[in-house]
């Protein structure tokens, strides 16, 4: 699948904003502490993959009711579903100026993931959280996603990569009270 930066402007894959909070005390303290270490910018990636993956709880997963959207929240709260874990990795990437895209799936609702630039080409990375069936990794050598989008259903990877979350994302994060509200109001179309 063909990628399709939504701004050709690189920057704003690095840009902090009212979700992708990289300037707040507490991304920066963990980029910071993540970055110790570490040899690169790549293994940063890794590092940081991983501590999202395996440290901020899917609330599905984990039965969790809260529902978390700014990246610092969710790093204060470890716990978010799809979108805000991928709002949090992206802040912690592009806090180590790592230009960090947001993208989606569709699998009979909207699923939220990164892309990752390196080497001239972007990287499509999934840090919902490991459980039976899902093994998500990160991976510049082929994509290591929780979900291969089944066509036959109907589902579909989204090609778009955008700089900041999506409207119908955001829209839906922000005005849930809690997690069962949410999964009766996610994106089904972008």
């Amino acid at each position: 699948m063909q990628l399709i930066q939504e701004n050709p402007d690189l920057s704003a894959y690095l840009a902090a904003d009212e979700v992708i909070d990289h300037h707040h005390p507490r991304v920066r303290e963990t980029a910071e502490r993540l970055a110790r270490g570490v040899d690169d910018s790549y293994e940063y990636a890794r590092v940081a993959f991983d501590f999202v993956r395996d440290t901020i709880a899917h609330s599905q997963d984990s039965g969790d009711l809260r529902v978390t959207w700014r990246a610092s929240d969710v790093l204060e709260r470890r716990t978010g579903i799809c979108y805000a874990k991928a709002h949090a990795l992206a802040a912690l990437l592009r806090a180590e100026d790592i230009p960090t895209a947001l993208c989606y799936q569709y699998l009979g609702v909207v699923h939220g993931l990164v892309a990752v630039r390196f080497h001239g080409a972007w990287h499509r990375q999934d840090p919902r959280g490991n459980k039976p069936g899902v093994d998500a990794r990160f991976s510049l050598e082929g994509e290591r996603l929780a979900f291969t989008p089944d066509a036959a259903s109907g589902e579909r990877d989204h090609p778009v990569l955008y700089a900041a979350p999506h409207p119908a994302v955001l829209d839906a994060l922000r005005s849930a009270p809690d997690r069962p509200h949410l999964w009766r109001a996610l994106p089904t179309v972008l």
